[in-house]
C-alpha cells in the first residue's frame, strides 16, 4: 500500500511564504504524477498543484497559480509544494496524493495521509 507523510505547515500571516514537503513510500515514485490537496473545514477537498513522473507536466489551480511552486526530487521519493504570497483563503489542512496532470484531480483511491496544517492569519 502507498503510504505518504506531509509536513512543514504552520501558522503565518498573510504575504508570507512556507515550504510543504510530502515522503512517499509503497510505490515506485519516480513512474508517477503526484500532487497537493487542500480541504478547510465546511469545505470540500480541492486539487491545489500536481506535477508529472519527471517534473515535465505541471497543473495549478487558478487560486495558486503564480504563488505556488510544485517540485519533486525522484531520488528522495518527495514532493515539495513552495508557497509564497499566502493569503487568508489558503488556510486548510494539506493533503499528498497521486494526481492527474491534466486537472490535478485524484489518481487512484490509495489512502491519504495525515495531513499538515497551513493557517494563514489576515
Amino acid at each position: 500500500q502507498v503510504q505518504v507523510v506531509e509536513s512543514g505547515g504552520g501558522l503565518i500571516q498573510a504575504g508570507g511564504s512556507l515550504r510543504l514537503s510530502c515522503t512517499v513510500s509503497g510505490l515506485t515514485f519516480d513512474t508517477h504524477a503526484m500532487g497537493w490537496f487542500r480541504q478547510a473545514p465546511g469545505k470540500e477537498r480541492e486539487a491545489v498543484s500536481c506535477i508529472g513522473w519527471n517534473g515535465a507536466s505541471t497543473y495549478y489551480a487558478d487560486s495558486v497559480k503564480g504563488r505556488f511552486t510544485i517540485s519533486r526530487d525522484n531520488a528522495k521519493s518527495t514532493l515539495f509544494l513552495q508557497m509564497n504570497s499566502l493569503k487568508p483563503e489558503d488556510t486548510a489542512k494539506y493533503y499528498c496524493h497521486q494526481c492527474r496532470t491534466s486537472t490535478g484531480q485524484i489518481y487512484d483511491n490509495h489512502d491519504w495521509g495525515q495531513g499538515t496544517q497551513v493557517t494563514v492569519s489576515s
